[in-house]
């Protein structure tokens, strides 16, 4: 295939359901994870889940990157943006996501200097225009993302560009799937595993979950086909009694990762003893901080921040909808009191959420409603 509308095929896409069906155990119930919120947004933008036949249900995980932000870390961005003397730079996702204190268009209107980047190396160019500034570029996402905010580190330390540093939120995918399968709330028969992360860290990382917990999980494309083909790959296993990590996304994910990309980021960034995630808590070794040798590019070495843990608002149930216990339209206000306009939640901000490819896309129905009220 070299085209995109060749992953979208609707004939080759019923060729797939058909084979689906065709593997369903009459009356078992499968329960598959999609890691990654691109996936949650394929399937609902091309209703993907009609192509299942009832008895496989997909839920969502946590890897959607800025869904996880706690609250508390949001107020501790701000507090650093709000210095006169400070230019603070992020991706668009992160501009309406609620702290305690509002969000960074509030701290902007406000009066912050707070500036939309596509790329870390966005901020560098920023910090080089303003020697007089000091330029901060809050680093968010998984593994994906973060040989980019390394990289941009390193350029900085080679050109002495002293008024630049990160403000580190960067998490790793692995400890999250853990913290998913030690969870007693829900109960999974495979994953999709996470296509964007895997093309930094490979697919050798996943071995533990087959391994450990008995789990199968597909490394997945992002197109249509791709997921129906993982779905497929999955219920072959569960069929023939195996239990294995398999790469259906081969066209873009080495199974030993990006060797270069990973040298990257180790040499700038090391685990955090432990860091909070929205929805799953404190979770040891699951995030990067900056390495010593790099401490005066870090901004929370720089700057002294709240440190303050927020909870989030009692009505918002983001957390149940990041370890997928929830579907979003069960959430009380999704849809009425929060929507893309007016977020409560993280996972109704980014382009990536679970609440926000339901909203967009239009993949609830009344009916499904009116029997989880019921319920």
């Amino acid at each position: 295939m070299r085209f995109v509308d060749e992953y979208r095929d609707a004939e080759k896409a019923q060729a797939l359901a058909t084979q689906i069906a065709a593997l369903c155990e009459p009356g078992r119930q499968y329960k598959f994870m999609e890691v990654c919120g691109g996936h949650t947004h394929t399937i609902y933008k091309h209703g993907l889940e009609d192509y299942l036949p009832e008895s496989v249900q997909l839920v969502h995980g946590p890897g959607c990157p800025v869904c996880v932000i706690p609250m508390g870390r949001v107020d501790d961005a701000i507090a650093i943006a709000q210095r006169p003397d400070v230019i603070m730079t992020t991706f668009g996702d992160m501009m309406r996501v609620p702290g305690g204190n509002g969000s960074f268009f509030d701290a902007k209107a406000a009066g912050a200097d707070i500036r939309m980047v596509y790329s870390p190396l966005d901020a560098l160019k920023i910090a080089r225009q303003n020697p007089d500034r000091r330029v901060v570029f809050m680093g968010i996402g998984f593994e994906t993302t973060a040989p980019s905010t390394a990289m941009t580190v390193l350029r900085a330390a080679a050109e002495g560009l002293g008024n630049f540093s990160v403000f580190c939120n960067h998490v790793t995918i692995i400890p999250a799937i853990k913290a998913i399968l030690d969870s007693p709330d829900l109960r999974l028969d495979g994953f999709l595993g996470p296509g964007h992360v895997s093309t930094v860290i490979g697919c050798r990382p996943y071995e533990f979950i087959a391994r450990d917990y008995g789990k199968p999980l597909v490394c997945a494309g992002f197109e249509p086909l791709d997921i129906l083909q993982s779905v497929y790959l999955l219920l072959k296993q569960l069929a023939d009694g195996r239990c294995e990590v398999e790469n259906q996304y081969t066209r873009v994910v080495p199974w030993d990762g990006n060797l270069r990309a990973l040298d990257a980021i180790g040499r700038v960034m090391r685990l955090r003893p432990y860091f909070e995630w929205r929805g799953l808590g404190f979770i040891n070794d699951s995030a990067l901080q900056m390495r010593d040798e790099y401490a005066t590019f870090d901004a929370e070495r720089i700057f002294a921040i709240p440190g303050v843990r927020v909870a989030d608002p009692k009505s918002c149930q983001c957390g149940e909808v990041l370890k997928g216990v929830l579907k979003p339209w069960e959430c009380k206000v999704f849809g009425t009191a929060c929507t893309p306009e007016t977020p409560i939640g993280t996972c109704m901000v980014s382009s990536e959420g679970a609440c926000a490819a339901y909203y967009n896309f239009g993949r609830f129905s009344r009916s499904r409603v009116k029997e989880a009220t019921r319920v």
